[in-house]
């Protein structure tokens, strides 16, 4: 099968082409472009191969280059597929738009979960892993309300912004880049997320099923963020950080780099300052992206306003939920969507026990905060 970037002209991969894709991706020395040029030379994964050791020898090797055996691929692919992993091959109608179009996007990539999501806009939202109190509610209010506008977020699943994003988009689509394989997880206290953001998003990576990330793997993750995306946001980076390698990606991919602004006397935000003093987008609002990315995208997007709680929605509390509730709530002021979240209790029980507290004269409301009286 040859690449194609024509959706109606994609084919599909028969079982043994994938096997064949498989070995020769898997083999040493040969990485995305390598892999392109080859099958463009030889028409096809299982010529390619044969040719390995010629080439190596012409290329003045002592010996040729370790291919990877087909007991090893079948292996491979047996054990995505107790995973419910599916391998896609890049010019296969499944295989994301963007992320095709970038030099060495992965030839194959291993996606869980709802592969749909990868057909819709995406947008990255990365950042520190050791992300303030601020950036992490940024990254939530940001996420949430381009989700709402239609587009789906994609990150890194790190710890700090990269997993404020993540959670923030469960609903409405979320898709996690891995640096290893679908078999490790890292972090590994983010396996629940993941599986969380599995029903309406996916997670996809480029790695053996098995393979435990590496330092130098993370790098290298960062171009599919960005290569999935039509544009990335920058929430709070070091000088030194691996959102600055994804920002940089994404400018040479010819994607949209945004950037939220930061104090100037907080470390975390020195890169992703000097990111805006570059000529990135500044970002303050879900609204500073879609007028950005509108254009490049030939239509309009809308922003999703919060609605008016609906009377009939309303849910009646039991005395744990009312309680727990009551527990987070003080002198000191406080979002409802910050009091859903830490309370683990519906929308419609928070709501309810809200108007309780409301009718009772013991709650001070103030701009979508909430205080005790």
């Amino acid at each position: 099968m040859a690449f194609s970037h024509d959706d109606e002209q994609a084919t599909r991969l028969t079982d043994a082409e994938r096997l064949d894709w498989l070995r020769l991706i898997r083999s040493d020395n040969i990485g995305p472009r390598t892999f392109k040029s080859l099958l463009q030379h030889y028409g096809s994964a299982r010529a390619a191969l044969a040719a390995l050791p010629e080439l190596a020898r012409r290329g003045g090797a002592m010996q040729g280059p370790r291919i990877f055996p087909r007991e090893d691929a079948e292996r491979e692919l047996a054990a995505a597929y107790e995973l419910g992993v599916t391998l896609v091959g890049l010019g296969e109608p499944d295989y994301p738009m963007r992320l095709r179009e970038i030099d060495d996007a992965p030839p194959l990539l291993a996606v869980r979960g709802a592969g749909a999501a990868l057909d819709r806009p995406m947008l990255a939202v990365v950042g520190a892993r050791n992300a303030s109190a601020a950036g992490l509610k940024f990254a939530e209010r940001l996420a949430r309300d381009l989700g709402d506008a239609g587009f789906v977020i994609v990150s890194g699943l790190a710890r700090g912004i990269d997993a404020s994003a993540h959670r923030a988009s469960l609903a409405t689509g979320s898709v996690a880049v891995l640096a290893g394989g679908h078999a490790r997880i890292y972090p590994p206290e983010h396996v629940d997320l993941l599986d969380a953001l599995l029903a309406n998003g996916a997670a996809v990576s480029e790695m053996p099923v098995a393979w435990e990330p590496r330092s130098r793997d993370f790098p290298r993750r960062n171009r599919i963020i960005s290569g999935l995306a039509v544009g990335v946001i920058v929430i709070e980076a070091a000088v030194r950080s691996g959102s600055l390698i994804t920002a940089r990606m994404a400018a040479e991919q010819g994607r949209e780099v945004f950037a939220a602004p930061g104090s100037p006397l907080d470390p975390r935000a020195e890169g992703s300052n000097g990111l805006l003093k570059q000529g990135a987008t500044l970002v303050t609002a879900a609204s500073d992206v879609v007028a950005a990315i509108e254009p490049i995208l030939g239509r309009p997007l809308t922003l999703v306003e919060a609605a008016e709680p609906d009377p009939a929605a309303l849910s009646e509390p039991d005395d744990a939920e009312r309680s727990r509730i009551l527990s987070l709530l003080g002198p000191s002021a406080v979002g409802i969507d910050d009091l859903i979240r830490l309370s683990g209790a519906s929308p419609a029980i928070v709501r309810t026990t809200l108007l309780e507290l409301d009718v009772a004269g013991r709650l001070d409301r103030r701009q979508g905060l909430v205080a005790l009286l």
